[in-house]
């Protein structure tokens, strides 16, 4: 039934641009622009994935609150599938807000509604309809438990399904490679940034990162190295390559179009090369506009934009 099963937090992003921390009153201050965007790397990575035309559906944790509202006017409104969305009172949907700076950079700040969520491994009828799932994000809730992990991955695996692992720096629980040895091995693409593929090998050097994620069982360890590009180890060797030229704005949710990319990308039969480049396009169409699935409309649009390139 679906091409792409994305399974991970939902929540809402108020992002800040351009905040002045001098204040103008006692308790008043100014900022470039303020607005309010559906986030969380399921979300992202289910609607990105949609726009490109994947047949996509969602598990993730809501609430009965406003935040949850609004993520699922914008998954329905694009053509996500929510019948297998977990709604409960007991839940809170998280609101981060995010201060986003003049390169796209951001820092955010996060509250206890983003330790509780829901439990996937509970829900996984889902995944005998699909032909991929994608886990947002390792370390992170749902995703910080080992049991958790295991049950859903291996899962996976058991129907065969092609897995896609995003990783987050820990926030509550923290968790190493070796607390989830088990599971790296049902892993066939994992997609660090430098900085969560330092912390987790223990090395900065991304070629060492990469082999490291390998040596635990991960079929592909994919680093994204921001203005840099991406790098990727495979049993069939090593790729790297350049990040496509644009001025970035902001850098919310540019991993997670990265991964709906890839994934969209190997769905057709793309080799590794023109998945990654295809990858890399989305994360950079992703950074030309404020929010994470704001930049993205189609697969064409991603291509024209660079066809000339």
């Amino acid at each position: 039934m679906y091409d792409l099963v994305c399974i991970g937090v939902s929540l809402v992003d108020s992002i800040i641009k351009g905040f002045n921390p001098n204040p103008i009153s006692k308790a008043g201050y100014f900022a470039d622009s303020g607005t309010l965007s559906v986030g969380g790397e399921a979300v992202n990575q289910s609607i990105t994935a949609s726009k490109l035309g994947l047949k996509t559906a969602i598990v993730t944790g809501l609430g009965y609150d406003g935040a949850a509202d609004l993520v699922m006017h914008a998954l329905t409104a694009d053509h996500v599938d929510v019948s297998h969305c977990v709604r409960s009172d007991e839940i809170h949907t998280p609101v981060t807000t995010m201060f986003v700076n003049d390169d796209g950079t951001r820092k955010s700040c996060m509250n206890l509604s983003h330790r509780f969520n829901f439990h996937p491994e509970q829900h996984m009828e889902v995944l005998s309809e699909t032909k991929a799932v994608s886990i947002g994000s390792l370390f992170r809730p749902p995703f910080n438990d080992p049991e958790i992990i295991y049950a859903v991955l291996s899962r996976a695996k058991e129907l065969g399904l092609t897995t896609y692992v995003d990783t987050k720096l820990p926030n509550y629980n923290k968790l190493s490679l070796e607390d989830i040895k088990r599971s790296l091995p049902l892993v066939d693409y994992i997609f660090p940034n430098e900085d969560e593929a330092a912390y987790y090998a223990g090395v900065n050097d991304p070629e060492q990162q990469a082999d490291i994620f390998r040596a635990y069982g991960v079929k592909t360890a994919i680093v994204k190295l921001g203005a840099r590009g991406c790098l990727m180890k495979s049993q069939t060797g090593r790729l790297i390559l350049p990040a496509m030229p644009i001025k970035a704005v902001d850098a919310i949710g540019a991993g997670d179009n990265f991964i709906a990319g890839f994934a969209c990308a190997k769905h057709d039969g793309a080799d590794d090369m023109e998945a990654l480049r295809f990858a890399n396009m989305c994360g950079a169409v992703c950074t030309e506009y404020v929010g994470a699935t704001t930049g993205i409309r189609s697969r064409e649009q991603v291509i024209a934009r660079f066809s000339q390139i």
